[in-house]
């Protein structure tokens, strides 16, 4: 496989043991959950996707934290990871939930180019990985029922991303701080623009997380995006179908 040109290479750390909450949490694909901590602590560190000082703390901090937030996904249903990075919290997520089809939605090369290779390592069957940006994908995509995010950017921001790619009556959910709840009241006009109808904030994990895991969640009515939005995926759903054609 290639991998992008560019990336800077880092010393690899050996990934930490997992802790026995770790067992509880991903089941029978704990054997593909070690696996995957492995990669983000040695072609995760080398390609730059996160930080060396990162390793020590990947279970509690980035993996666990993640996983727990299927608590809140309903079953049997498609799910974006907009922004997904070095595949989370879409990855954790997907280990843990079978039932899911997940999209992970990331512009950079080089991070795809992990994404893929991490999917086909675990059989990630469930799970595909999409280049580009929101805001690109908009009308191509097929709507889903939930968009998933994590440290990408401020609320109003990401839902501005986010949002628009939802069906009808889906929901946003993002992993934020200590600060999700000023985020929110911050975010709120924004959020009322993009149509969204209802909004809370969710602390998730208990017994496997500590602290808990924070979740805002998005919910949008009839029309995500709010007006310009379906406009603007109406035009860009016939632009799609113009080049198929050809």
């Amino acid at each position: 496989m290639r991998y992008g040109r560019t990336v800077p290479v880092t010393e690899a750390a050996e990934a930490p043991q997992a802790p026995e909450e770790a067992r509880a949490v991903f089941g029978d694909f704990f054997p593909e959950a070690v696996r995957y901590a492995e990669l983000l602590a040695d072609a995760g560190v080398k390609r730059g996707l996160i930080g060396p000082r990162e390793v020590p703390r990947l279970w509690e901090r980035h993996l666990l934290n993640c996983a727990v937030l299927s608590e809140v996904v309903p079953r049997n249903v498609t799910v974006c990871d907009v922004g997904s990075g070095a595949g989370l919290p879409g990855i954790p997520l997907a280990l843990v939930r079978p039932d899911l089809k997940i999209t992970l939605l990331e512009p950079l090369l080089r991070r795809t180019n992990f994404l893929q290779e991490v999917v086909e390592l675990l059989g990630l069957d469930h799970v595909t990985v999409v280049r580009g940006r929101a805001e690109e994908v908009l009308g191509s995509l097929p709507p889903v029922h939930v968009v998933t995010a994590r440290a990408v950017a401020p609320l109003d921001r990401l839902a501005g991303w986010g949002v628009p790619l939802l069906r009808p009556y889906g929901e946003m959910l993002a992993l934020k701080g200590d600060t999700a709840e000023e985020e929110l009241q911050g975010a709120r006009a924004a959020l009322s623009k993009l149509g969204v109808v209802e909004t809370s904030v969710l602390h998730v994990g208990e017994g496997h997380v500590n602290p808990l895991s924070t979740v805002v969640r998005v919910e949008v009515g009839e029309s995500p995006g709010g007006v310009r939005f379906a406009a603007k995926r109406a035009k860009a759903a016939r632009t799609s179908r113009t080049r198929r054609r050809r």
